[in-house]
């Protein structure tokens, strides 16, 4: 019985973030409320409490499922690189992509800003502190592969990186078609000047 609740739970949570995606899709992020999340899921507004906070967490909970399936996706390519750029560079290529597939760029566009604006909840900096520390990790790999310095402060340029990359992400889903090309440029130019400076 313990397995079917589990399953039914986690059916109901799979619909309240469906819901929520595609009223976030037609009507925008602010426009959808947690009452209209819980009828589209066919749920109680007390049962979407009970899975998630508010709204916000829906989101945090699909970016953290992106985020992490670009790690577990990195971690078994990244092995078969042995240029640290082109390693690094496609972990945020993946990032990415995964990010855009959970949420599109109008919504990116919405939230972006709202962001900028206000300090971060403290989800959000767990949740950004959580991909940074997996960033340094996959760097420490790389330093333990020779590609690196094993002076770099990996912790430092992880930071750096994933700080940069949210800048060129924002810039990226400024438009419905993203540029994938130029941005995958600018994060290769940044990435090469900067692992220039580190190799052992």
């Amino acid at each position: 019985m313990t397995g079917l609740r589990q399953r039914q739970k986690e059916q109901r949570r799979e619909a309240i973030v469906a819901a929520a995606l595609g009223l976030f899709e037609t009507q925008g992020f602010a426009a959808t409320t947690v009452e209209q999340i819980a009828v589209q899921a066919g749920v109680s507004t007390p049962t979407v409490f009970n899975y998630f906070g508010n709204k916000q967490e829906i989101l945090l909970a699909l970016v953290e499922h992106a985020d992490k399936q670009a790690i577990i996706d990195a971690r078994s390519q990244i092995p078969d690189f042995d240029n640290a750029v082109d390693a690094m560079c496609h972990l945020e290529s993946l990032i990415v992509r995964h990010e855009l597939s959970v949420l599109p760029p109008a919504i990116w566009r919405e939230l972006l800003p709202l962001s900028m604006l206000t300090a971060p909840p403290e989800q959000v900096s767990t949740l950004n502190a959580g991909l940074v520390g997996e960033i340094a990790s996959l760097l420490r790999e790389l330093q333990d592969r020779k590609m690196l310095s094993t002076t770099v402060d990996v912790d430092f340029v992880a930071y750096f990186l994933n700080d940069y990359s949210s800048m060129l992400f924002m810039r990226l889903v400024q438009a419905d078609v993203p540029d994938f090309d130029g941005h995958a440029q600018r994060i290769r130019q940044l990435t090469q000047t900067l692992f220039d400076g580190l190799k052992p």
